[in-house]
């Protein structure tokens, strides 16, 4: 199967400060590709700069084959890669507009990406709240009304309105209580096995990765020091800082008081 996102040397700096350091990865059509590290591991860069969001300080960036040069781009220009690369955050109440209801937000966002009215527009945006496992009473809701996990799935729901090539997730699911993160992690497959989308998935959750990836790359410290098959990785991780992200995974039955009396008990 094609690739349909490709990342070769990416590096972005900070004056003296290296942030991504030679990263590179390729992202098949319909594929999966969890990106994770603890938190200034350079991840969430690669994907903002993936998204267009910051801007490579070298390297290449390739989209269905199209590459994607640094500069001023016009509209036009915008929207298209806007349509094959859709982004995600973690924080789904901050990108809403707390004073729009739920399926004006939908209607405004499918609009922007094809020239749909009237009935058709709202035949689309009721598909999408479907498609995300929402319906018309979160419709004419106002973000304020919805849970948390509701919000992600507005957010998912319009980011899918311009049925993008790529989905990035950047912690998606970090927010969210244990068992909502299982049903968004289920509705992503979902999604993907619906759609063809292919996801970009950003998380510093090891056990969450399981659920929707194929492939896994762990960064550290702006590189990559491990990438290959999620069984592989996961299973056979060749590189110590891949085992303590494992070993930080809580086990059945695992406790902070739990941890305490063992941490005792051994001194």
């Amino acid at each position: 199967m094609p690739d349909i996102l490709e990342v070769r040397q990416l590096r972005k700096t900070y004056g003296e400060f290296v942030a991504v350091d030679d990263v590179g990865f390729a992202l098949p059509e319909r594929g999966s590709l969890a990106v994770v590290g603890e938190s200034g591991s350079g991840k969430t860069t690669t994907a903002r700069m993936i998204a267009g969001l910051e801007r490579p300080t070298g390297g290449r960036i390739f989209v269905a084959g199209e590459e994607r040069r640094p500069g001023r781009a016009r509209a036009g220009q915008r929207r298209a890669r806007g349509r094959q690369v859709q982004l995600v955050f973690q924080d789904p109440y901050s990108s809403l507009d707390r004073r729009q209801r739920v399926g004006d937000a939908l209607a405004e966002a499918v609009a922007l990406h094809r020239p749909l009215r009237g009935q058709e527009l709202g035949e689309r945006v009721a598909e999408l709240l479907d498609m995300v496992g929402l319906d018309e009473r979160q419709a004419a809701a106002l973000p304020k009304a919805l849970s948390g996990g509701q919000r992600q799935r507005v957010a998912l729901a319009r980011a899918l309105a311009a049925e993008p090539r790529v989905l990035i997730l950047d912690e998606a699911v970090a927010a969210l209580d244990v068992s909502i993160q299982a049903q968004i992690l289920g509705l992503l497959a979902d999604i993907r096995a619906s759609t063809g989308t292919a996801l970009l998935f950003i998380t510093h959750d090891l056990g969450a990765v399981r659920h929707v990836s194929d492939e896994v790359l762990v960064m550290r410290g702006g590189k990559v020091v491990e990438q290959g098959a999620v069984t592989e990785v996961l299973g056979r991780p060749r590189h110590p800082y891949t085992q303590r992200l494992l070993d930080s995974i809580p086990k059945p039955g695992w406790s902070p008081r739990r941890r305490a009396r063992d941490m005792d008990g051994a001194a």
